[in-house]
């Protein structure tokens, strides 16, 4: 089976409006630049993306959300996008935001083929409202659903043509359990290399989970860099 395309055009090419999308990143590092800008292209709309964070204004999902075609967002982390922010005061956006750690599981779970789990995170605030509470030894835990998407979308430091991908640092944080939770994955990589050139012990994710493969090109690279003031 031949999992490499020529680029994320080819790659998106089938991914319907309506669709469930996750995609990959922490903060500004490892944001899939050529898939966000390919799904721009096509046109599609009525998206619902869960990541990590709503990337920012120029930049990530923020640029999707500028062309109005996310319908919902759940995510854990938006606070750098005013964008996001204007669409969510309107109306236009729905959204459910999600403790970082249990987005993370919620993602983690699905890969496993788990469909719920129990955690005491967000008992007693408006994120239990509507859910199942169970108490385990004294304390109160709320009844988590998995999360499926129909595609996951990622971006990783190196790969090879059968799909193994390799993450650096913190990038692996989400698109690791989201490249192995997606009903297709695909998986744009800095450098693509023949199979035998990675080396076993350093591999994240399995060739098994990833459907599609191409090397991406013209990456920014953002930083995130703390501001600070000085005293007055």
């Amino acid at each position: 089976m031949n999992k490499v395309y020529k680029n994320a055009d080819e790659a998106v090419a089938d991914i319907p409006s309506g669709a469930t999308l996750m995609l990959g990143g922490f903060g500004l590092c490892a944001i899939p630049e050529n898939i966000i800008h390919a799904l721009i292209r096509t046109g599609i709309n009525n998206l619902t993306c869960i990541s990590n964070n709503a990337g920012v204004d120029d930049f990530g999902i923020g640029l999707m959300l500028q062309t109005k075609q996310v319908k919902k967002m759940i995510s854990s982390y938006v606070g750098e996008n005013k964008e996001f922010e204007r669409q969510l005061l309107s109306g236009e956006l729905e959204v459910d935001l999600v403790p970082q750690g249990t987005l993370a599981t919620r993602i983690q779970m699905t890969a496993m083929g788990i469909p719920a789990f129990y955690t005491p995170t967000g008992y007693g605030t408006e994120v239990a409202e509507g859910k199942e509470v169970r108490e385990f030894n004294g304390k109160q835990y709320l009844m988590e659903h998995a999360i499926e998407a129909d595609f996951a979308l990622v971006k990783a430091w190196k790969g090879d043509t059968l799909g193994n991908l390799v993450f650096r640092k913190t990038t692996r944080n989400f698109s690791v359990p989201m490249a192995k939770a997606g009903k297709i994955t695909i998986a744009e990589v800095e450098e693509l290399v023949q199979p035998g050139e990675l080396d076993p012990d350093h591999i994240h994710v399995a060739g098994l989970y990833v459907n599609r493969i191409f090397e991406g090109k013209n990456y920014e690279k953002r930083i995130e860099k703390r501001t600070v003031q000085l005293n007055k």
